[in-house]
């Protein structure tokens, strides 16, 4: 992955239940790029938000088989990030309203 812009890395938020649950604990979920290294996401994470990084679990979430009709179709695969923050910092971006 050339570019360490933060962006390049991180390409969205998850915003699940779990992942919403997780977050009173300092946690918080990224759809990363494939290409993404723990060392990458940390350095996303900690220049995107200013806040410092503990630890990155990363999990690669396959593709599923969707069926329309007839038709059968297969998503695409992925990978997440969860982002473990030291504690006190927060993402403001997560947190509700």
């Amino acid at each position: 992955m050339p570019s360490s812009h933060p962006l390049a890395v991180l390409q969205r938020p998850v915003v699940t239940e779990k992942s919403t649950a997780l977050q009173p604990r300092g946690k918080y979920v990224f759809h990363v790029a494939p290409a993404a290294t723990k060392l990458l996401i940390k350095e996303a994470v900690e220049k995107a938000f200013s806040v410092k990084v503990t630890a990155v679990n990363v999990i690669h979430m396959p593709g599923k088989t969707k069926r329309t009709g007839n038709r059968v179709r297969k998503t695409s695969a992925w990978k997440k990030a969860v982002v473990t923050l030291k504690e006190g910092d927060r993402i403001e971006l997560f947190e509700s309203a």
